[in-house]
């Protein structure tokens, strides 16, 4: 009964990790992935139409929130916003493009200037934040797109009180693309995104059409702000304090800089160089930057002119569709139809633009750190692990597209914010003195930005520390389950330790553990000594030392390298550099085995302490109870006992 239950497991296991080599050309993806040749690509505008799914799809909601935050300040604080986008975001990340070419983004600039644990955890920590800003897109996306289902005219009837489920479907629905396969459909993004912003073109265009046409719109807005406010200061003043409720007006640029191994570049591009990839990306974002900026004022000036305050609210007709509104109220209901169409598609869309950018982010940090399990590198577990995420988080929110501003916002602000203290730094180390200032400047309005969004809404810091937590938890008991796994991904040898090794071949492979003190002669005698007494080895056996250095302990997979030493004429040592000793040990031993065709043995000393001390020791140190864990390693990497090298200790 056995045999037969076995086949359909192994194709379920074999269809779940398969990776997914269409997706995310040029970033790794799984192990079947091919990473994009350096000058193949898509034409900037292109690649700007895959960013904009994500970015234009916002006009969808921002211009409802902005009324909700601001009210009748609308139209000023977005100008705000645009000054903010224009002269903070787009600067710091055309300089981000210039920094990491290949779509790494600021938070590998960051992780650059950290070693050891705190570098990891810093990734870690800003990792959480990235996933609440993809997955809180992909929430807010499906909630907004199915407001826009709702809450038409011909469907309002049927669908109404069933937003949730509606929403799930959505999420589910993308889900299932990715479980299917999802092939870069950049053609599909202009597509969208050419359609989407004609039609807000007609939207806007009859917008001010009618604010023109009926003056004592414009002169009501100005005489309830001058009744509201008082005089202009006070306005610019609460537009500024306001202006962090605006700041999913921001998103887009991540993105941006994640899709530069799309961008097609020039033909003398190099891998190390892409001087045309670098250009047109900034092509992109300045683009991207410029015409949104256009169509957030626009489109804040029209509605919160011609839309009632009590529409933006919730139950209202305008809440979470404000453009829609305008679509239907001035267009008709064909047009307006055909408004929420497009919305709903280009909404839908930016949902997968956010699981593909989820899909390429983890796997970039995490399996290098040794902080995921081996299935995290495949696709569909990881859909299915976020598509699970995505319905609790729409549940907790209860589909609510208001609701989930704060932690979308907390995101894009977070990232944002990284981003311009990690060009701050880069203008540093650059000496380029007036960029260091102006990126300082820019670092403080953003981290301000965030401050202020955090305190007013505190639900975004929380859902991103539950992220935070959730990563970090299982990171750690991921490098946990981990810990005895071989390594090393390679072993070279100079000349000298390669020699040791022939001399020492022809005779029993005899090598000696040995923690550096102060290499001393008498260190290397007293060792000799203690190790021969306790193994019972004689005189005449030849014995090499060997000697390992810890480096950044946190560090996962490295090479190795074998240096031969002879130190007081007489003793032989080899010497390696590792983030962990247990790891190099073994990995030595196994080469020597494979290279020669004997068994090598080693010998130990027992380590001194408790064993969870000196597990702990292992695990975060590289070093502590050494000799059982080069057995366990060894025991884990060669499964025939009688192949694997043998571990003494006394």
């Amino acid at each position: 009964m056995a045999t037969t239950e076995r086949p359909p497991a192994s194709r379920l296991r074999a269809w779940m990790l398969e990776g997914l080599s269409d997706m995310g050309k040029g970033t790794s993806q799984g192990p079947h992935a091919q990473p994009e040749p350096a000058h193949r690509g898509q034409r900037w505008w292109r690649v700007m139409c895959l960013t904009g799914v994500d970015y234009f799809s916002t006009l969808g909601y921002q211009p409802g929130i902005a009324a909700l935050a601001a009210g009748l300040l609308s139209p000023i604080a977005t100008i705000v916003l645009v000054i903010v986008t224009l002269a903070g975001a787009l600067p710091v990340y055309r300089r981000v493009a210039d920094e990491s070419p290949r779509g790494e983004g600021s938070i590998a600039m960051l992780e650059r200037l950290l070693s050891f644990w705190q570098g990891k955890l810093f990734v870690l920590t800003l990792l959480g934040f990235a996933a609440t800003d993809f997955l809180i897109t992909i929430t807010l996306s499906a909630a907004d797109a199915s407001t826009h289902l709702v809450e038409n005219p011909h469907l309002t009837g049927a669908l109404h009180g069933h937003q949730m489920l509606i929403t799930l479907l959505l999420v589910a629905l993308l889900g299932a693309v990715f479980l299917k396969g999802f092939l870069e459909a950049i053609g599909v993004a202009v597509a969208l995104v050419g359609i989407y912003l004609a039609l807000n073109v007609v939207v806007v265009a009859v917008g001010l059409w009618h604010v023109a046409t009926a003056g004592h719109v414009i002169t009501d807005w100005t005489g309830a702000l001058t009744t509201e406010h008082g005089n202009v200061f006070v306005m610019v003043g609460l537009a500024l304090l306001v202006f962090p409720k605006l700041a999913l007006g921001l998103s887009g640029f991540e993105t941006g800089v994640a899709v530069m191994p799309h961008v097609q570049g020039d033909p003398a591009d190099t891998e190390e160089k892409p001087t045309g990839r670098i250009r047109d990306t900034k092509k992109l974002l300045t683009t991207a930057a410029l015409i949104m900026s256009g169509f957030l004022i626009a489109t804040s000036f029209i509605t919160t002119l011609l839309i009632p305050e009590q529409e933006f609210r919730t139950g209202g007709q305008a809440n979470g569709r404000a453009l829609a509104f305008l679509a239907h109220q001035y267009l008709g209901s064909a047009f307006g139809t055909v408004y929420d169409v497009s919305t709903i598609a280009i909404l839908w869309f930016a949902g997968a633009s956010a699981m593909a950018g989820l899909l390429n982010l983890m796997p970039r940090y995490l399996p290098r750190y040794g902080m995921a399990p081996h299935w995290a590198r495949a696709v569909r577990p990881m859909v299915m692990v976020f598509t699970l995420i995505a319905f609790l988080v729409t549940w907790i929110f209860d589909a609510d597209v208001d609701a989930q501003g704060g932690a979308y916002a907390t995101g894009v602000l977070v990232l944002i914010s990284s981003a311009a203290i990690a060009v701050t730094i880069a203008a540093r180390k650059a000496r380029q003195r007036n960029w260091t200032v102006a990126f300082a400047v820019i670092s403080a309005v953003f981290l301000y930005t965030t401050v202020v969004n955090v305190i007013e809404r505190p639900d975004g810091v929380k859902i991103g520390a539950c992220f935070i937590a959730g990563i970090i938890l299982v990171s750690l008991l991921s490098r946990l389950a981990r810990a005895f796994e071989l390594r090393v991904t390679s072993v070279t040898l100079d000349d000298l330790a390669e020699r040791f090794v022939r001399d020492i071949a022809s005779r029993r492979i005899r090598l000696i553990a040995n923690e550096p003190g102060e290499r001393d002669a008498a260190e290397y005698r007293e060792k000799i000594e203690q190790i021969r007494a306790d193994n019972d080895i004689t005189p005449q056996d030849d014995l090499v030392f060997v000697e390992v250095t810890v480096t950044d302990p946190s560090e996962f997979e490295a090479g190795l390298t074998v240096r031969g030493e002879v130190l007081h004429g007489r003793y032989r040592v080899l010497t390696l550099e590792s983030s962990s000793i247990p790891n190099a040990l073994a990995a030595l031993l196994l080469h020597i085995r494979d290279t020669t065709g004997c068994t090598p043995h080693i010998y130990f000393e027992w380590t001194e302490g408790g064993p969870f001390a000196n597990f702990l020791r292992f695990f975060l140190f590289g070093q502590g109870e050494v000799a059982p864990v080069t057995r366990e390693v060894l025991r884990e990497a060669e499964p025939q006992r009688s192949r694997r090298p043998r571990v003494h200790v006394g």
